[in-house]
């Protein structure tokens, strides 16, 4: 049974959160946790707080369950609210500033077993077809007279 966790209105960019996102996806929890520890980009403490919070969120749902086996099922990154301030600029102008924030979903679940499937033998009857004439084409060719 999944679990989730939820971050809102993290101050850091989107785009700077998916990559670390993008590295997470998929891993066993332990080895996740340990790429987190060691990353040098700032948004790396948040996320590994995050992933600890859904481990635990895992626990309190399935008691007394073996969690060697969880991996990150899913994350995803969306934008948030964007803070705009004025920054001074040349000749009494203003750039804007836009401060980015964003909101980080995790669900963390046990590694699903592979499921060996089994093919079906199905008859198929041969259908014969019958070959189809090639109808020829003939281009017409177009005189052209200049007078």
């Amino acid at each position: 049974m999944e679990a989730v966790a939820k971050l809102n209105n993290e101050p850091t960019s989107p785009r700077k959160m998916r990559l670390l996102a993008d590295l997470v996806r998929g891993m066993k929890v332990e080895k996740a946790l340990a790429i987190l520890d060691h990353s040098s980009k700032h948004p790396s403490v948040p996320l590994r707080k995050l992933i600890l919070s859904a481990i635990s969120n895992w626990k309190a749902k399935n008691e007394g369950a073996d969690e060697s086996a969880l991996i990150v099922k899913t994350i995803f990154v969306d934008a948030a609210r964007v803070i705009k301030r004025m920054r001074p600029a040349p000749q009494g102008r203003g750039y804007r500033v836009r401060k980015r924030s964003n909101h980080v979903t995790v669900f963390v679940d046990t590694a699903a077993e592979p499921v060996v499937k089994t093919k079906k033998v199905v008859a198929e009857k041969a259908v014969e077809t019958k070959p189809t004439a090639k109808k020829t084409v003939t281009k017409k060719k177009a005189n052209s007279e200049t007078e």
